[in-house]
């Protein structure tokens, strides 16, 4: 095997590997988790607006 069927073959199974991730990502059932994981930095911000008797800062 020489330099350049090598390099077809790694071009072919990053295409590959290019469209699993981008089919892993626009799938609808992953939307959920997404959406959470795109939430958790303001998580903490919810807690921390209230003291601890429970008013509001």
């Amino acid at each position: 095997m020489d330099m350049n069927q090598m390099r077809v073959i790694s071009t072919v199974l990053s295409f590959i590997v290019f469209l699993g991730v981008v089919w892993w990502a626009v799938i609808p059932k992953n939307k959920r988790n997404f959406d959470e994981a795109a939430n958790l930095p303001f998580a903490d911000d919810d807690a921390n607006m209230h003291n601890s008797s429970g008013e509001h800062k």
